[in-house]
């Protein structure tokens, strides 16, 4: 099992608007196609940072699971378009972190 921790840079000023499609389509749409969305945070530091978590089981779950959500209609008509509207996605910073045993994330 393994985690990513994604940190995204919305455009200026956007990231209020950016939280509410995130929290009203993004994370219910990738879970409706199966995605385990952990968290969802907001930088206190950054004004317009963004941090939010998934869980995969393995790798075999997440490369099924971005096939689902990105290579579908919707994301690539839609939701998309939209993300690019309110993100720098050449910011777009992802770590994937595998939790030590003691770990409460295990």
């Amino acid at each position: 099992m393994f985690y990513e921790i994604r940190r995204y840079q919305t455009r200026p000023g956007r990231r209020e608007e950016w939280v509410g499609f995130m929290e009203e389509v993004v994370i219910p749409f990738q879970t409706s196609r199966g995605m385990n969305v952990i968290a969802s945070f907001i930088d206190e530091e950054d004004p317009d940072g963004y941090v939010w978590m998934r869980r995969f089981a393995d790798e075999a779950e997440r490369v099924r699971l971005y096939e689902a959500v990105y290579q579908s209609e919707r994301w690539q008509q839609e939701i998309g378009p939209r993300v690019d509207e309110l993100l720098f996605r050449e910011k777009i910073q992802v770590t994937r972190a595998v939790p030590t045993p003691a770990s409460g994330l295990r």
